[in-house]
Formats: C-alpha cells, sequence, structure tokens
C-alpha cells in the first residue's frame, strides 16, 4: 500500500489527511481484486471458509469492497480514475444473472438468516454502494439489469433478518429501491418494520441494544446508527436519528485511544477501523459533538493503528485478527473478506476535499476522565496517558430466551473491563478481569447481567454465577459487583451471598505481555487473603503470552472483598485503606477520596479526596 508522506502541520498526532484515505482506499481495492471471477461478480480472497460456504464468501468480498469504491467515488463526485465502477457494473450483472446456479459468476440467493442467510448482510452493502453511485452505475445499466438486481435485492425483503441489527439490511435495500423509483408496498413494510425494532432497542443517551436483549458494542457506531443516518442523508431528510447519534459520539468518541485504538470489546473486532465510521459519519452530516479536528483525529488514529500493526498482510489484504491474524478474535461468521466491512470508515469520505473535516488541524486532548452511562450500563474511564477503559456492568450479549449456562461464556462481554491498550484472554485460558467463585476445581462465569445503576464516578450490577462442571447454577448464590474510578485507579468491590462451604473468590487484573510498556497490578484491600499470577499462554489480541494478577480466598457466609487495580503506562502509588467493613457496608479511603458503598439498600457514597 502505497501512502503519501505525512502532513505534520495539519496533522500534528496522525500524519495522515485525506490523501492518505483515498491512498488507502485504493491500495485495498487494488489488492482484493486480484481474486475476482473473470466478470467480477465473486471475489474470493483466500483464506479458510466463513460457517456460510465459499460462494456467499465471494459475493462478500464484491459487496464490503464496492462499499468502499463508492465512498471513494461519490466523495470525488463520481471521478473513477481506475475504472472500478465498471468492473462493479459487470460484475452486479453476471451475479443477478442466474443467481442461486452452481457456475463460476452466480451470486448465491437470499434467504432466511437460519439457512445460509450470509447474503442478506450483502445486499446492504451492494444497494448502499448502488445508491451512492446511482448516476455512474445504476443510471447506465440496461432496464432488464436493473430488474433483475432489484428481484435478487428483493430477497431480504421476502426472507427473516437475524433478530438484530439485520433487520437494517433490508431497511436499506428498501432505501435504496424507493430512490430508484421503485417502491410499493414490500419495501414501505421492510423500512417500518426496522424502524419500529430500532424504537424497541434504545436504551437512551445515544445507546441501541443489538436485538431485545443487553448487547452494547459497535454495532452500535457501525450498523444501528450508521445505516438510518445514512439513509435519512442520502434522502436530504432530517429525524431523531441525527440526534441521537450526536449523543452517543458524546460517550463513543472517548472509546479511542490517543494512540489510534478502538475499545477492545464485543464481537466483530476483526473489522477493526470500521469502529471509527460513526465518527465520520457524524462529521459528514453535521450529527457531532466533536470539533472536525477532534473526528478527524479519532478516524485517522484508528486508521493509522490498524496500517502500522500489521492489519494488511504482504499480499495487500486485511488479515482476520486485530493486529495481525488472530484466531480468538473471531466468531465462525468469519470468512477472508469479512474484515472488509472496514470499508464503512471511508463514509468519511463523501466529505470533499473542502470540509472542515479535512481543513482543520487535528486536535487531541487526552485527559483523566470518567463517564457513567446508565442507559447500557458502562463506565468509561481515561486518563491522560491515552490509555481508555470500559468497565462493563450491562453489556452480556446474551439473548432474553437464552440459558444461562457457562459453556457459552464469550471473553469479549463477560469480563468485568476492557481497554485499549489490552485484550481478553482466549475462552480456553484463565480470565483477565475477572471475579469468580470455585467450588473445587470448577470456577464460575458471569452470564447475564443486571445493571444496578452507573452514576458519577461508578457502576455496578449483580449476576448468578454460572459453573461449567457442576449443575449450571448454585442455590442461592449470587455476586454484586461495584466499580469505581479516579485518575488510573479502579476501585472494585464484590459481595457473595449464599456461597456453599468449602467455596473460594478469586478475581483477576489486566493482562499483559513480558514485552508489554505497561503498569498493571491488583492489590486487595479488604477481603482477601492470598495474591499470585496466572497465565494465558494463548496471549490475547495484543500479545502472543499474558499474564495477570490474581487474588484469592475463602468465603465465609456472606463476603465482601475489595480491590484497587490499575492499568498505567507509569507506575502511581497506591495508598488505600478501609476503616470500616460489615457483611452489608464497606467503606474506603483511597485516592478516589472516601466511598462507602452500601448493599442493603444499594448506595455509593461519596467525600472526593
Amino acid at each position: 500500500m502505497k501512502l503519501p508522506g505525512d502532513d505534520r502541520e495539519l496533522s500534528p498526532h496522525t500524519g495522515f489527511t485525506r490523501d492518505h484515505w483515498v491512498a488507502a482506499a485504493d491500495g485495498l481495492l487494488d489488492a482484493a481484486w486480484r481474486w475476482a471471477t473473470p466478470q467480477g461478480a465473486l471475489l474470493d480472497l483466500p483464506g479458510p471458509p466463513s460457517k456460510s460456504g465459499v460462494r456467499s464468501d465471494g459475493l462478500e468480498g464484491y459487496a464490503r469492497t464496492f462499499l468502499a469504491a463508492a465512498f471513494r467515488v461519490a466523495g470525488s463526485n463520481g471521478d473513477d480514475p481506475h475504472g472500478r465502477l465498471d468492473r462493479y457494473a459487470s460484475g452486479l450483472v453476471a451475479g443477478t444473472l442466474t443467481p442461486g446456479r452452481d457456475d463460476a459468476e452466480s451470486w448465491p440467493l437470499i434467504r432466511d438468516h437460519t439457512v445460509f442467510g450470509q447474503p442478506m448482510v450483502e445486499s446492504a452493502s451492494v444497494a448502499l454502494g448502488l445508491r451512492l453511485t446511482r448516476p455512474w452505475l445504476w443510471d447506465r445499466l440496461d432496464n432488464d439489469a436493473k430488474d433483475r438486481a432489484e428481484e435478487w435485492l428483493r430477497g431480504a425483503l421476502r426472507h427473516v433478518p437475524a433478530p438484530n441489527n439485520w433487520y437494517l439490511f433490508p431497511y436499506t435495500v428498501a432505501g435504496f429501491l424507493e430512490s430508484v423509483g421503485r417502491a410499493d408496498a414490500e419495501t414501505a413494510r421492510a423500512r417500518s418494520r426496522a424502524l419500529e425494532l430500532l424504537e424497541t432497542w434504545y436504551r437512551g443517551q445515544g445507546w441501541y441494544a443489538d436485538g431485545d436483549g443487553r448487547a452494547f458494542d459497535h454495532y452500535n457506531g457501525w450498523a444501528l446508527h450508521l445505516y438510518p443516518v445514512l439513509d435519512a442523508h442520502l434522502a436530504g431528510t432530517t429525524g431523531v436519528h441525527g440526534s441521537r447519534l450526536r449523543e452517543h459520539l458524546e460517550s463513543f468518541g472517548l472509546l479511542f485511544d490517543s494512540n489510534g485504538a478502538p475499545i477492545h470489546f464485543g464481537r466483530s473486532l476483526t473489522y477493526r477501523f470500521a469502529a471509527a465510521s460513526a465518527v465520520g459519519l457524524g462529521a459528514v452530516t453535521g450529527h457531532t459533538p466533536l470539533t472536525p479536528g477532534e473526528s478527524r483525529r479519532v478516524i485517522s488514529g484508528a486508521l493509522r493503528y490498524f496500517l502500522d500493526r500489521g492489519s494488511v498482510g504482504p499480499d495487500g489484504l486485511l488479515s482476520l485478527g486485530w493486529h495481525g491474524p488472530h484466531a480468538a478474535t473471531l466468531q465462525n461468521y468469519s470468512g477472508p473478506a469479512s474484515p472488509y466491512w472496514a470499508a464503512k470508515a471511508f463514509v468519511c469520505l463523501l466529505a470533499d476535499d473542502d470540509h472542515p473535516l479535512w481543513t482543520s488541524t487535528e486536535d487531541l486532548q487526552p485527559d483523566d476522565r470518567v463517564l457513567a452511562l446508565p442507559a447500557p450500563g458502562l463506565l468509561i474511564q481515561t486518563t491522560a496517558d491515552g490509555i481508555v477503559r470500559l468497565h462493563n456492568h450491562g453489556s452480556d450479549h446474551v439473548k432474553p430466551d437464552e440459558a444461562e449456562v457457562a459453556a457459552g461464556v464469550d471473553p469479549h462481554y463477560s469480563r468485568l473491563a476492557y481497554s485499549t491498550r489490552t485484550g481478553p484472554t482466549a475462552k480456553a485460558n484463565h480470565p483477565d478481569n475477572h471475579f469468580c467463585v470455585r467450588i473445587g476445581d470448577a470456577r464460575s462465569v458471569r452470564r447475564r447481567m443486571h445493571p444496578i445503576d452507573a452514576q458519577d464516578t461508578w457502576a455496578a450490577s449483580w449476576h448468578l454465577p454460572a459453573f461449567p462442571d457442576i449443575a449450571p447454577m448454585v442455590p442461592g448464590l449470587k455476586v454484586e459487583s461495584v466499580t469505581v474510578a479516579s485518575g488510573p485507579y479502579e476501585l472494585r468491590v464484590h459481595r457473595v451471598t449464599g456461597a456453599p462451604h468449602g467455596a473460594w473468590a478469586e478475581e483477576t487484573g489486566w493482562a499483559t505481555g513480558p514485552d508489554d510498556p505497561l503498569t498493571t497490578f491488583l492489590t486487595g484491600i479488604h477481603g482477601w487473603t492470598d495474591q499470585d499470577e496466572a497465565r494465558a499462554p494463548q496471549g490475547t489480541a495484543f500479545t502472543p503470552w499474558a499474564r495477570m494478577p490474581r487474588l484469592c480466598a475463602p468465603i465465609a457466609g456472606t463476603t465482601i472483598f475489595a480491590a484497587i487495580a490499575v492499568l498505567a503506562e507509569t507506575e502511581p502509588e497506591v495508598d488505600a485503606e478501609v476503616p470500616e467493613a460489615t457483611a452489608d457496608e464497606i467503606t474506603v479511603r483511597w485516592a478516589g477520596g472516601v466511598t462507602t458503598i452500601g448493599f442493603e439498600p444499594f448506595e455509593v457514597r461519596r467525600t472526593p479526596g
């Protein structure tokens, strides 16, 4: 990938300008098109197939790269110096000529999400690409080609999406069809159904749940906000979704490290710098609380972060992973072209050369800040060294009808905390940032979270521990957890009730590698009796081998445990004491002042230090 030289005057933090984004798009597209079928309908990138199969993966390669090309061309008002739209037009015609046929070019049919449903996902990228490039692609097709493309796209309107952000795929397809004069009751029904569901998933503070449960993650930015806000922008309308994006960015905009890294949390992280798409969209549409310089620092920081750390291999392709290849980051729906969902970040190219997003000087002001988000049950903690931590007391990705069995635990949701410098350990390794009850050799996991509240500098939740090797639940056993943040310090307090005789409690801290330039420790200040180190030979997305501090203690009746955790670039002093504690209340004097946490009834009282 050939990029221009850095511009440190306009972009003192990243060196990147709009020209770098154009060059990145061109480089990724050139590399991907080496694997196209003769007529360009499928891009069969090298690698193991997803669960949807090779043909679906080939469609994914076409659709996701098409979206990048569409942003690139639309943002240049039709200028297409590499003639890419002609190739995408050829692929569209060939793929929809005889869909479902087992030949070199035909696209798979769109079916229900339970039956090889991935083509429905890709239909949204095809439709959005066609809408963005209408004057230079769609309008130049003959009527038969248009009719065949429409018929294939309508499969998304006639089949059942997954019960989450997938409903925005037929919404987007219908939006395109209506924009080219092909509206009917079917398109209207798909759009109204998606908007109705989106209202039920909205929880407040700019955050949507991804479906009926409690999944709050990057799908907020690159799906639940992106599709309706971009749809309104292209239609020239306004509505509630733009104001929600603005509110979302008030908190989500904090979840990027000063080094550019987005928070490592949730599923589909192989989409990498797609995490910045909502920030770019906010700048393009004006629905953002960020200045243009702040927005560009975030989006260009994210792009550069991954380009500098091996996300693009020697073949010019985005790999399946985080920095480079990393299997534990993936899901079974991930195929060779899945990382090209990162194309959504190129929405920023809809801002032309003269837009303030590109002409303003980059702005970066990392500082010590804590923001509580009661709607999703999250607590954001940033520090002047650029590190961002996300304390999770509300996002579990457990479906409403799903049993709370330990086998379903997902390290990307179940942990107490996540950051921009560390990743969760793999499922088969010892968990980081985890509080568990140990009965014999069986350690509990946290599945369904029940948020208590999040205010000021704290967040709290409770859960019923689930065990992998014994009965799924122990009668009467309950864990209540509270995180209070101040500067680089985290006060972690847990109360265990109903533990059986012989049970132990364990808590782990941040997982780092032996060469990480980070300080991490976990210091017990109440209830804990033993301290050692746990290891994760499979490492994390940030290091091939990891270790973490661990605290242990026996549980006797109702027990409260308290500890101070730190993840920082330099080692701060720890000065904490517990002047008073009972089975129902604890008072801690620490860097955050004097904090009293009561459980009967629940309350957090703070006197700043």
